[in-house]
Parts: structure tokens; sequence; C-alpha cells
């Protein structure tokens, strides 16, 4: 069942397109790799199913919802209600502490906090970092404050977990570690994945991909099969 449905969708910015024409869909608790070279519009892609950025031309339907007909507010409510992010930096705010920052979006969202807090601190015991709870982001490692991201970004459940270049500062060996992380919480909270990425050893972890070049599916193609994922490691 098809969760997220764009439909001819084009994006601009001044004369140069990000997105042209573009139709694809993403099923529910699917998980996808979006790939393609720097400027394919891959990003975009991702900003305009986060809600981020509104496209020109065409339909984006995520559960029902056509984001163009949505107002300011609404668009608010939905991603902070359907919506998890996950940036390659992790725009964690200096004066608070992780916890805070975790909880941030439940506090000016519509969630009650004792609930969110408590999946919070489960997920923190679980990605190992409960020590980093009450540190400030400067304090942790880049690895830390990444796991921080992750807790932060599935503390409310999101329908649609969205990665633009998660692993975009880890090394190789981390990297597989933080994807297949990612792949197994979104696959215990159903959450549909999709992770941007030009890495191809990340990638090659998803059955389903999409390339785009030039803002557009690469011959047309949806998804690709790809060589079976390894394992996901124990922690």
């Amino acid at each position: 069942m098809s969760l997220v449905n764009v439909k001819n969708v084009s994006k601009k910015y001044g004369s140069q397109y990000a997105l042209k024409n573009l139709t694809l869909s993403l099923e529910e608790k699917g998980q996808y790799a979006i790939v393609g070279a720097s400027g394919s519009g891959k990003s975009t892609l991702l900003y305009l199913l986060g809600g981020l950025d509104k496209p020109d031309v065409g339909e984006i339907e995520v559960d029902g919802l056509n984001l163009g007909q949505l107002s300011d507010g609404e668009m608010a409510n939905y991603r902070n209600t359907k919506v998890g992010f996950i940036f390659q930096f992790h725009f964690l705010l200096p004066s608070i502490n992780c916890l805070k920052n975790i909880l941030l979006p439940a506090e000016i969202g519509v969630h009650k906090i004792g609930p969110v807090k408590k999946q919070a601190l489960e997920l923190a015991e679980h990605l190992g970092i409960t020590q980093c709870l009450k540190k400030f982001p400067y304090q942790l490692s880049g690895g830390e404050q990444q796991r921080v991201n992750i807790v932060r970004a599935l503390s409310l459940r999101p329908q649609i977990l969205l990665c633009d270049e998660p692993t975009g500062n880890l090394d190789s060996e981390n990297s597989v570690k933080v994807t297949a992380l990612l792949q197994k919480l979104a696959k215990e909270f159903d959450s549909t994945l999709a992770v941007v990425t030009h890495d191809h050893s990340v990638a090659n972890r998803f059955k389903q991909k999409f390339v785009l070049k030039d803002g557009q599916l690469v011959d047309g193609q949806q998804s690709l099969d790809v060589a079976t994922p390894p394992p996901p490691p124990e922690n």
C-alpha cells in the first residue's frame, strides 16, 4: 500500500530545475535509498516529502494529505506529527542539554511529554547514549551527536523517517553501522524510511532505490534490486 505518492512534480530554483516532472511512490513501511550525483535533486525531493518546501507543479500526497493544499499551520503539524528528520549536520541547539534537544519537538507540538520522554529514554538506552542526555551537544563526539539526532527523530514514532546524507561525516565502517541501525529502528517503529546518499556502501544496503539525474529518474526506473545487505549489528 502506497503511503507517499509524488505525481508529476517539478521544482525550480531560479531558472534551474531541481526536479522535473517526477513521479514515484513509497510503500508503507518500505525502505528506500535515494541516490545521485550532487545537484541531481535528491535532497530537494526529501525536503518536499518532509514539507520543508512545496513543488511548483504537481502533487505530493502522504497518507491521503495533499501537501500542496496545506496551510502553514497544517504543514507545521504534518512535520511535527508524521515526519522524522535526520540530517548530516545534527542541528542540536548548543544552549540546552541533549535531553531537552530531544524533547523540544514534542514541547512545541501537540504531543504529551511523558510518553515521548519515556520513549526517548528507552531509545537512548538502546543506543548506548543514556550518559549523554544531561550533557550539552558540544561535549559529545560526532557519533554520539548523531545518535542523539536519531533518538530525537524517532521519539515521536514518525510515519516517515527522512535522512539526508546521515552518514556523510562518518567513515565507511561506521556509515554501514549507522545505516543498519536506521533500518532496524525504522522496522521496529513501522516507519517508511528514505535515505538520501551518494555512498554506494550505504545504497547497497537497500533492496529498493531511486536513482536521480538532473531531477529525473534514470531510465524511468523507480526501484532497482541490489546486493542483499549483511545482517545488522547487534547493538
